[in-house]
């Protein structure tokens, strides 16, 4: 089975949710969030692709069914992790679990489920309050929140030192931290492209006015 991909990006569709990555001459489609999609090189505002090929990195699930085979694209193992723990839920097949991460990132996620909120859930496409209570049972002991911030950095710490891989994790940082869509997407346009997870989020923390 295919664990991960690290080759040229062919073309990237946010229509369709998905990228087309070349791997020794073969090309693979890869279903991505729309947040996945824009964080490939080249990408442009809406996620579709501006410029030539790009080297890229993803983590790959590999769904096979008897007459099909699907590929599902993340920029972090713990998305991979999360989408995962989705799919081994009652009723949760990959279209779904991948609706799911387009709205909610991984620590949103866990934040949802450690206080039952129903309603977050149901901002996800399809998925209705009956659904959503059922969800937040079954995925109770399997996604959980670090125990504090310093968690959260140092388990991102050691994280690859790739731009759009490392500015992945810093918003899903900020956003377990509790900042808003707006002020995190300013701080972070404004982070340097280089530098790891642990220094980026400490600048951005120290530009959001919080000591570390």
């Amino acid at each position: 089975m295919i664990g991960s991909l690290r080759g040229s990006v062919l073309n990237i569709d946010i229509g369709t949710g998905e990228a087309l990555i070349e791997v020794g001459g073969v090309g693979y489609r890869v279903s991505m969030t729309a947040a996945g999609l824009r964080y490939l090189p080249g990408s442009g505002p809406d996620g579709d692709r501006t410029d030539g090929p790009g080297s890229a990195f993803v983590y790959i699930h590999h769904a096979i069914r008897e007459a099909d085979q699907h590929l599902y694209g993340f920029v972090t193992l713990d998305e991979r992790a999360v989408f995962e723990s989705l799919l081994s839920a009652h009723g949760v097949g990959p279209a779904l679990a991948l609706a799911v991460m387009g709205v909610h990132n991984p620590t949103a996620l866990r934040l949802a489920v450690a206080n039952d909120d129903v309603d977050a859930l149901c901002t996800v496409p399809g998925v209705g309050k009956k659904t959503a209570a059922r969800l937040l049972i079954e995925l109770k002991n399997r996604l959980a929140l670090p125990d504090d911030v310093d968690g959260v950095i140092a388990a991102l710490s050691d994280k690859s030192e790739v731009s759009a891989t490392v500015k992945a994790d810093v918003i899903e940082a900020l956003t377990g931290l509790g900042y808003g869509h707006d002020e995190i997407r300013n701080v972070v346009a404004s982070l340097p492209d280089d530098g790891n997870v642990s220094d980026l989020l400490k600048a951005a923390l120290q530009q959001l006015a919080m000591p570390l």
